[in-house]
């Protein structure tokens, strides 16, 4: 028996399978990105601190010192920064798969309880959870927002930056799953 497989292509001619297929052979860092939701008024739920994570981050600029991460059109995430212009960045190292996976689920429970055991210090400039054992983090503010298919990128000045962990490698992301150097 043979089984088809209807692949949607764009009017380009190349398919969501291929065009996922071919950029899962980019290795790309993995990060967390986090934001605090305010709270909602007198009497409402109080602030919520929100992590998402990210492989489609990057440097942009030095001067200014510019980031740029791209978030799912309509996700939390990008409804919060469009709401909330500072934000937290931790570069995860290779011992944290573990907050990658948990911050990556769909339908997962309350960022609230994911944070729970997870170490961390709260940026002073951005209010933003940054990750205990992160080979860097950084706190930035939205510069600017573009509409990119279905992506907002969302480029951010640097306000903070910080290596407070100088030991081991970073977390990858390569062909689906999380990985190490080496």
């Amino acid at each position: 028996m043979v089984v088809s497989t209807v692949l949607k292509s764009h009017p380009v001619g190349v398919s969501n399978e291929e065009f996922r297929a071919a950029m899962s052979r980019l290795a790309a860092g993995v990060v967390l990105v986090t934001a605090r939701e305010g709270e909602l008024g007198e009497g409402g739920p109080a602030a919520e601190d929100v992590g998402m994570t990210a492989t489609a981050f990057m440097s942009v600029s030095l001067d200014p010192p510019l980031v740029l991460v791209s978030l799912r059109e309509g996700s939390r995430m990008d409804d919060l920064l469009a709401e909330k212009p500072r934000w937290g960045v931790s570069v995860l190292a290779e011992g944290q798969r573990q907050i990658a996976g948990r911050f990556a689920m769909k339908g997962r429970i309350s960022d609230r309880l994911l944070f729970g055991d997870i170490p961390y210090v709260r940026g002073t400039e951005s209010g933003a959870l940054l990750i205990g054992g992160a080979l860097a983090t950084l706190e930035c503010e939205t510069e600017q927002r573009v509409e990119a298919g279905d992506h907002t990128l969302v480029v951010g000045r640097v306000l903070t930056a910080s290596v407070p962990s100088a030991d081991g490698g970073p977390l990858l992301y390569f062909k689906g799953r999380y990985r190490q150097l080496g």
